[in-house]
């Protein structure tokens, strides 16, 4: 019920203030479980891209967001709860498993679930090599990714802005892909490394950013944004 009052609410105020550009919303499957993988530019991207999507994704906040005290903290409780928002611990030890286990519950039931595999916001505008966790979620899951590239955000809250300001934004999402060929291999590096190598690439013709140490090696962690 949250949910559907946030897209009658805020679907419409987004359009409002910001006048999104949404371009391939049919490339987002019509039932069964399904990745959004996207660029990270800004903290509005994990509402901007659950609202442009034609189906429920599920993103993962911090677990702060979600215990807050008084008007205030049931407010942003609400707020992230209305988004699909799930929340995760980030001090733990096992808080990059945890966070994998999450994604694959709501793969499980047949959600839609988004991640950053980049694994933090970008501080520069340049997209940086992906982390595995993505691939491993696609092969484990057996289920299609959607890349997704979103443009704008940055210059509607830069990193260290309290609040939002209105300017336009445009979120693309990209044809699925899937990976037969390293079905099963999930916990095979290489297999997770080509796999994540191809759904950057995808990102990358889609968000038009230049890529940065794209040559380094990278894990499996997902960071809660």
């Amino acid at each position: 019920m949250i949910y559907l009052v946030s897209r009658f609410v805020l679907r419409p105020l987004f359009f409002l203030l910001f006048r999104p550009r949404v371009v391939g919303r049919e490339n987002v499957p019509a039932e069964g479980p399904f990745i959004l993988a996207s660029n990270h530019l800004s903290f509005i991207d994990s509402m901007a891209i659950p609202l442009m999507s034609p189906r429920r994704v599920g993103y993962l906040a911090k677990a702060e967001y979600f215990t807050g005290s008084g008007i205030g903290g049931w407010f942003i409780k609400t707020w992230f709860t209305a988004l699909g928002a799930l929340p995760v611990e980030r001090q733990t030890h096992r808080a990059a498993q945890e966070a994998l286990d999450t994604a694959m519950s709501v793969l499980k039931a047949g959600g839609g679930f988004g991640i950053y595999p980049e694994g933090t916001r970008s501080k520069d505008g340049r997209l940086a090599r992906g982390k595995t966790g993505v691939a491993w979620l696609a092969l484990t899951a057996d289920c299609p990714v959607v890349p997704v590239g979103i443009t704008g955000t940055d210059r509607i809250q830069p990193i260290g802005a309290s609040w939002p300001r209105p300017h336009r934004f445009s979120v693309t999402f990209g044809q699925p892909l899937t990976f037969p060929e390293h079905k099963g291999k999930a916990g095979n590096n290489r297999a997770r490394r080509d796999v994540t190598d191809r759904i950057m690439e995808a990102i990358a013709e889609l968000s038009w950013q230049e890529k940065a140490g794209w040559g380094g090696p990278s894990d499996r962690a997902i960071s809660p944004r």
